[in-house]
């Protein structure tokens, strides 16, 4: 194979990233899908798109999918940064950390809107952040 296009931790993460993301969207449309079951006088046309309109957990897996869909760019804009400069080393023993907490943050997001677990995603969101910046500032300086 050749060594450019090797999956590397990085690529690996944002893989995964891209993946999580696509299946809390599959997720979102399952909760669309039983609303209409149930009952729902919402057409399938006139649905929320911040998943307000949707009871519990459908609201949370709306907005936990569009925290993704908020982030996923900037993510993969510092891997292919990271990547077009040669400079995937910076992120090799740390990158999955992002994965691995914005899987968590998704998954309190869905459990609970709780106070609680509002700090959990936020500390979650937070370390996900910091790790791009750091990331950043390596590669920059």
């Amino acid at each position: 194979m050749n060594d450019a296009l090797e999956m590397s931790t990085p690529l690996i993460a944002l893989a995964g990233f891209a993946g999580w993301t696509l299946l809390l969207v599959l997720t979102t449309v399952g909760a669309r899908v039983a609303t209409i079951l149930r009952g729902s006088d919402i057409p399938l046309n006139k649905f929320a798109p911040g998943g307000e309109d949707l009871p519990g957990f459908g609201q949370r897996v709306t907005r936990a999918h569009l925290n993704c869909v908020e982030n996923l760019p900037v993510f993969a804009a510092v891997v292919a940064a990271a990547g077009l400069s040669g400079q995937f080393s910076v992120m090799e023993g740390t990158v999955m950390f992002i994965l691995y907490a914005r899987i968590l943050q998704s998954t309190v997001h869905m459990i609970s809107g709780s106070m609680a677990a509002s700090m959990i995603r936020g500390t979650l969101f937070t370390v996900q952040n910091l790790l791009m910046l750091y990331y950043i500032i390596k590669m920059l300086f």
